[in-house]
């Protein structure tokens, strides 16, 4: 069971949601009026997805999900009166997974909601792929910088330098980054200490 919330300024209308929401066997396990709602209630981690009108008092629901998508990354399906280019445009630009123009429909509901997941589900991996890559490239610099370093302070050559980072790395069971990070801070520091001593 799907676990939602439903946000919507609109007591009746809320209320006609939640009854079609759980109808449609969603299980609605938190409700808002605002777009400050739907932020706390993100916030605290409780739903998998989250159905927010777009027109709201105190903040509406595309600044609601401009501030989601940045603290708190949840599905999300916007109720909006418009279905106009411009309006799509910029709830997906907010980081809204799907839509629905108002008044609802039942059989509309459901289908949404399993858009929006599937969208989320498919744009988290996508991020969480280009952090990877992102801490990866980060990493490789770190190494080539180390490895630089002991090539000019120790004598060594690249794979001998390389190789005295890996061996380090498995024996202090730490990532080769921060063995990396740790020979900078130790190498660099050694020149400081000399070029003090020398009065430079």
């Amino acid at each position: 069971m799907r676990n939602i919330a439903i946000v919507d300024d609109n007591d009746s209308e809320l209320k006609i949601l939640k009854a079609m929401a759980e109808e449609a066997g969603l299980n609605v396990i938190a409700t808002g009026s605002n777009g400050e709602d739907a932020v706390e209630i993100c916030a605290a981690g409780l739903p998998e997805l989250i159905i927010m009108d777009y027109k709201m008092p105190v903040k509406d629901g595309i600044e609601a999900a401009i501030e989601i998508s940045k603290t708190c990354p949840t599905a999300i399906v916007l109720l909006t009166a418009y279905d106009d280019e411009k309006s799509i445009q910029t709830a997906a630009e907010a980081g809204v997974m799907a839509y629905l123009v108002k008044p609802v429909r039942q059989e509309q509901l459901l289908p949404a909601v399993e858009v929006a997941l599937s969208r989320f589900k498919e744009f988290e991996a996508l991020r969480k792929e280009n952090v990877a890559l992102k801490d990866a490239v980060e990493a490789r610099k770190i190494i080539e910088k180390a490895k630089g370093l002991l090539m000019e302070k120790e004598g060594l050559n690249e794979n001998e330098a390389f190789v005295r980072i890996r061996k380090m790395s498995m024996d202090r069971r730490k990532d080769m980054k921060e063995i990396a990070l740790t020979l900078i801070a130790a190498l660099e520091g050694k020149d400081k200490r000399t070029a003090v001593g020398k009065g430079l």
